[in-house]
Protein backbone atom coordinates (compact mmCIF):
# COMPACT_ATOMS: atom_id res chain seq x y z
CA UNK A 1 0.00 0.00 0.00
CA UNK A 2 1.36 3.41 -0.98
CA UNK A 3 1.54 6.37 1.38
CA UNK A 4 -1.65 7.96 0.01
CA UNK A 5 -3.41 4.60 0.29
CA UNK A 6 -2.33 4.30 3.93
CA UNK A 7 -3.78 7.66 4.93
CA UNK A 8 -6.95 7.00 2.94
CA UNK A 9 -7.34 3.73 4.84
CA UNK A 10 -6.82 5.56 8.14
CA UNK A 11 -9.51 8.07 7.19
CA UNK A 12 -11.99 5.37 6.18
CA UNK A 13 -11.26 3.42 9.36
CA UNK A 14 -11.91 6.54 11.44
CA UNK A 15 -15.22 7.13 9.63
CA UNK A 16 -16.31 3.55 10.38
CA UNK A 17 -15.14 3.81 13.98
CA UNK A 18 -17.31 6.85 14.70
CA UNK A 19 -20.22 5.26 12.83
CA UNK A 20 -20.34 2.58 15.54
CA UNK A 21 -21.12 5.17 18.24
CA UNK A 22 -24.82 5.30 17.40
CA UNK A 23 -26.09 6.27 20.83
CA UNK A 24 -23.55 9.08 21.15
CA UNK A 25 -24.42 10.28 17.65
CA UNK A 26 -28.16 10.34 18.42
CA UNK A 27 -27.49 12.18 21.68
CA UNK A 28 -25.37 14.71 19.80
CA UNK A 29 -28.12 15.31 17.22
CA UNK A 30 -30.67 15.82 20.01
CA UNK A 31 -28.43 18.17 22.00
CA UNK A 32 -27.48 20.24 18.95
CA UNK A 33 -31.13 20.49 17.90
CA UNK A 34 -32.32 21.62 21.33
CA UNK A 35 -29.55 24.21 21.62
CA UNK A 36 -30.34 25.28 18.07
CA UNK A 37 -33.96 26.04 19.01
CA UNK A 38 -32.82 28.08 22.01
CA UNK A 39 -30.36 30.04 19.89
CA UNK A 40 -32.82 30.41 16.99
CA UNK A 41 -35.56 31.96 19.14
CA UNK A 42 -32.94 34.30 20.62
CA UNK A 43 -31.97 35.31 17.08
CA UNK A 44 -35.64 35.87 16.15
CA UNK A 45 -36.03 38.35 19.01
CA UNK A 46 -32.69 40.02 18.25
CA UNK A 47 -33.30 40.38 14.51
CA UNK A 48 -36.83 41.68 15.05
CA UNK A 49 -35.29 44.42 17.15
CA UNK A 50 -32.31 44.96 14.82
CA UNK A 51 -33.26 43.96 11.23
CA UNK A 52 -30.26 43.47 8.99
CA UNK A 53 -27.86 43.06 11.91
CA UNK A 54 -24.44 41.92 10.72
CA UNK A 55 -25.55 42.08 7.10
CA UNK A 56 -28.09 39.24 7.45
CA UNK A 57 -31.86 39.29 7.19
CA UNK A 58 -33.75 37.08 9.64
CA UNK A 59 -33.92 33.94 7.43
CA UNK A 60 -30.17 34.22 6.78
CA UNK A 61 -29.46 34.69 10.49
CA UNK A 62 -31.54 31.61 11.29
CA UNK A 63 -29.71 29.68 8.58
CA UNK A 64 -26.46 30.71 10.27
CA UNK A 65 -27.75 29.21 13.53
CA UNK A 66 -28.66 25.85 12.03
CA UNK A 67 -25.54 25.59 9.89
CA UNK A 68 -23.56 26.19 13.06
CA UNK A 69 -25.42 23.43 14.90
CA UNK A 70 -24.82 21.11 11.96
CA UNK A 71 -21.09 21.84 12.00
CA UNK A 72 -20.46 21.57 15.74
CA UNK A 73 -19.39 17.94 15.47
CA UNK A 74 -17.75 18.10 12.05
CA UNK A 75 -15.35 20.95 12.82
CA UNK A 76 -15.17 20.06 16.54
CA UNK A 77 -16.26 23.51 17.74
CA UNK A 78 -16.40 22.12 21.27
CA UNK A 79 -13.08 20.30 20.96
CA UNK A 80 -12.74 16.55 21.20
CA UNK A 81 -11.93 14.07 18.49
CA UNK A 82 -8.34 12.91 18.48
CA UNK A 83 -7.17 15.62 20.88
CA UNK A 84 -7.76 13.85 24.20
CA UNK A 85 -6.61 10.51 22.78
CA UNK A 86 -3.32 11.97 21.62
CA UNK A 87 -2.79 13.78 24.92
CA UNK A 88 -3.37 10.52 26.78
CA UNK A 89 -0.84 8.70 24.58
CA UNK A 90 1.68 11.45 25.31
CA UNK A 91 0.97 11.23 29.04
CA UNK A 92 1.38 7.44 29.17
CA UNK A 93 4.40 7.38 26.88
CA UNK A 94 2.64 5.36 24.17
CA UNK A 95 3.48 8.19 21.79
CA UNK A 96 6.94 6.64 21.48
CA UNK A 97 5.33 3.68 19.69
CA UNK A 98 3.54 6.07 17.31
CA UNK A 99 6.80 7.78 16.45
CA UNK A 100 8.29 4.45 15.35
CA UNK A 101 5.47 3.80 12.88
CA UNK A 102 6.38 4.09 9.18
CA UNK A 103 3.92 6.98 8.90
CA UNK A 104 4.05 10.67 9.67
CA UNK A 105 2.45 11.41 13.06
CA UNK A 106 0.74 14.62 11.97
CA UNK A 107 -0.61 13.23 8.68
CA UNK A 108 -1.82 10.08 10.45
CA UNK A 109 -3.94 12.08 12.88
CA UNK A 110 -5.06 14.49 10.15
CA UNK A 111 -6.34 11.59 8.04
CA UNK A 112 -8.10 10.19 11.09
CA UNK A 113 -9.70 13.54 11.88
CA UNK A 114 -10.91 14.05 8.31
CA UNK A 115 -12.66 10.68 8.53
CA UNK A 116 -14.21 11.69 11.85
CA UNK A 117 -15.31 15.02 10.42
CA UNK A 118 -16.92 13.37 7.39
CA UNK A 119 -19.00 11.09 9.58
CA UNK A 120 -19.97 13.88 11.97
CA UNK A 121 -21.11 16.04 9.05
CA UNK A 122 -23.42 13.27 7.87
CA UNK A 123 -24.36 11.74 11.20
CA UNK A 124 -24.78 14.89 13.30
CA UNK A 125 -25.01 17.65 10.72
CA UNK A 126 -28.05 16.82 8.64
CA UNK A 127 -30.53 16.23 11.50
CA UNK A 128 -30.34 19.66 13.18
CA UNK A 129 -30.42 21.44 9.80
CA UNK A 130 -33.56 19.54 8.77
CA UNK A 131 -35.21 20.22 12.13
CA UNK A 132 -34.46 23.93 11.83
CA UNK A 133 -35.77 24.03 8.27
CA UNK A 134 -39.05 22.42 9.29
CA UNK A 135 -39.79 24.96 12.03
CA UNK A 136 -38.16 28.17 10.80
CA UNK A 137 -37.95 30.01 7.52
CA UNK A 138 -34.31 29.58 6.57
CA UNK A 139 -32.43 30.52 3.41
CA UNK A 140 -30.86 27.37 2.00
CA UNK A 141 -29.49 27.62 -1.57
CA UNK A 142 -31.08 25.82 -4.49
CA UNK A 143 -27.92 25.80 -6.60
CA UNK A 144 -26.03 22.46 -6.21
CA UNK A 145 -22.77 24.26 -6.97
CA UNK A 146 -23.21 26.38 -3.84
CA UNK A 147 -23.46 23.19 -1.79
CA UNK A 148 -20.27 21.92 -3.42
CA UNK A 149 -18.41 25.11 -2.46
CA UNK A 150 -19.85 24.74 1.03
CA UNK A 151 -18.38 21.24 1.32
CA UNK A 152 -14.99 22.59 0.16
CA UNK A 153 -15.12 25.31 2.82
CA UNK A 154 -16.12 22.76 5.48
CA UNK A 155 -13.18 20.51 4.52
CA UNK A 156 -10.83 23.45 4.90
CA UNK A 157 -12.53 24.33 8.18
CA UNK A 158 -12.01 20.80 9.52
CA UNK A 159 -8.34 21.03 8.53
CA UNK A 160 -7.91 24.36 10.32
CA UNK A 161 -9.70 22.92 13.35
CA UNK A 162 -7.41 19.88 13.33
CA UNK A 163 -4.30 22.05 13.08
CA UNK A 164 -5.38 24.14 16.09
CA UNK A 165 -6.28 21.08 18.17
CA UNK A 166 -3.04 19.37 17.18
CA UNK A 167 -1.09 22.29 18.65
CA UNK A 168 -3.15 22.05 21.83
CA UNK A 169 -2.57 18.28 22.01
CA UNK A 170 1.19 18.65 21.56
CA UNK A 171 1.27 21.03 24.51
CA UNK A 172 0.89 17.87 26.64
CA UNK A 173 4.59 17.21 26.03
CA UNK A 174 5.33 20.19 28.29
CA UNK A 175 2.25 20.30 30.54
CA UNK A 176 1.41 17.76 33.24
CA UNK A 177 -2.34 18.32 32.76
CA UNK A 178 -3.87 19.41 29.46
CA UNK A 179 -7.38 20.14 30.80
CA UNK A 180 -6.65 23.83 31.29
CA UNK A 181 -5.37 24.47 27.77
CA UNK A 182 -8.22 22.34 26.38
CA UNK A 183 -10.75 24.55 28.13
CA UNK A 184 -9.15 27.75 26.86
CA UNK A 185 -9.05 26.30 23.34
CA UNK A 186 -12.76 25.41 23.47
CA UNK A 187 -13.76 28.86 24.73
CA UNK A 188 -11.81 30.55 21.96
CA UNK A 189 -13.34 28.21 19.39
CA UNK A 190 -16.90 28.95 20.56
CA UNK A 191 -16.43 32.71 20.62
CA UNK A 192 -14.18 33.37 17.63
CA UNK A 193 -15.79 30.90 15.21
CA UNK A 194 -19.15 32.68 15.22
CA UNK A 195 -20.96 29.90 17.07
CA UNK A 196 -22.72 32.32 19.43
CA UNK A 197 -23.05 35.30 17.08
CA UNK A 198 -21.89 35.90 13.50
CA UNK A 199 -18.53 37.64 13.55
CA UNK A 200 -19.93 40.35 11.25
CA UNK A 201 -22.02 41.55 14.21
CA UNK A 202 -18.93 42.74 16.10
CA UNK A 203 -18.19 46.38 15.28
CA UNK A 204 -15.06 48.34 14.45
CA UNK A 205 -11.49 47.14 14.71
CA UNK A 206 -12.42 44.25 17.00
CA UNK A 207 -14.79 42.88 14.38
CA UNK A 208 -12.11 43.16 11.71
CA UNK A 209 -9.59 41.32 13.87
CA UNK A 210 -11.83 38.39 14.81
CA UNK A 211 -12.81 37.84 11.17
CA UNK A 212 -9.12 37.40 10.29
CA UNK A 213 -8.45 34.84 13.03
CA UNK A 214 -8.25 31.15 12.05
CA UNK A 215 -11.37 30.16 14.00
CA UNK A 216 -13.54 32.05 11.50
CA UNK A 217 -12.63 29.40 8.90
CA UNK A 218 -14.45 26.82 11.04
CA UNK A 219 -17.96 28.33 10.90
CA UNK A 220 -18.16 31.93 9.70
CA UNK A 221 -16.65 31.18 6.30
CA UNK A 222 -18.65 27.98 5.56
CA UNK A 223 -21.91 29.62 6.65
CA UNK A 224 -21.29 32.67 4.46
CA UNK A 225 -20.38 30.44 1.52
CA UNK A 226 -23.66 28.54 1.91
CA UNK A 227 -25.57 31.82 2.17
CA UNK A 228 -24.01 33.03 -1.07
CA UNK A 229 -22.18 35.93 0.57
CA UNK A 230 -19.10 35.17 -1.56
CA UNK A 231 -18.90 34.66 -5.30
CA UNK A 232 -16.29 34.86 -8.04
CA UNK A 233 -12.99 36.25 -6.77
CA UNK A 234 -14.54 36.68 -3.33
CA UNK A 235 -15.09 32.93 -3.15
CA UNK A 236 -11.51 32.29 -4.23
CA UNK A 237 -10.40 34.75 -1.56
CA UNK A 238 -12.14 33.00 1.33
CA UNK A 239 -10.87 29.62 0.16
CA UNK A 240 -7.35 31.08 0.04
CA UNK A 241 -7.88 32.53 3.52
CA UNK A 242 -8.85 29.16 5.01
CA UNK A 243 -6.17 27.27 3.08
CA UNK A 244 -3.48 29.75 4.17
CA UNK A 245 -4.41 29.36 7.84
CA UNK A 246 -4.46 25.57 7.45
CA UNK A 247 -1.00 25.60 5.87
CA UNK A 248 0.49 27.97 8.45
CA UNK A 249 -0.94 26.09 11.43
CA UNK A 250 0.09 22.71 10.04
CA UNK A 251 3.61 24.03 9.55
CA UNK A 252 3.72 25.34 13.12
CA UNK A 253 2.45 21.95 14.26
CA UNK A 254 5.20 20.27 12.27
CA UNK A 255 7.82 22.45 13.99
CA UNK A 256 6.33 21.83 17.43
CA UNK A 257 6.20 18.11 16.68
CA UNK A 258 9.90 18.15 15.79
CA UNK A 259 10.69 19.90 19.07
CA UNK A 260 8.54 17.41 20.99
CA UNK A 261 10.21 14.46 19.23
CA UNK A 262 13.62 15.71 20.31
CA UNK A 263 12.21 15.94 23.85
CA UNK A 264 11.09 12.29 23.71
CA UNK A 265 14.49 11.18 22.42
CA UNK A 266 16.30 13.17 25.11
CA UNK A 267 14.16 11.71 27.88
CA UNK A 268 14.05 8.19 26.46
CA UNK A 269 17.73 7.90 25.60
Amino acid sequence: MGTSGLYRAVSISSFRRYATYRTATAAGVFTNTVFGFILAYTYVALWEERPGLGGYDQPEALTFVWVGQGLIGAVALLGGGFQEELQERIRTGDIAIDLYRPADLQLWWLASDLGRGAFQLLGRGIGPLLAGGLVFHIALPANPLTWLWFLVSVTLGVTVSFALRYLVALAAFWLLDGSGVNMVSTIMSIFFSGMLLPLTVFPGAFGEVVRWLPWSAMLQVPADVLLGKHSGLGLVGVFAFSAAWALVLLLVGRLLQAAATRRVVAQGG
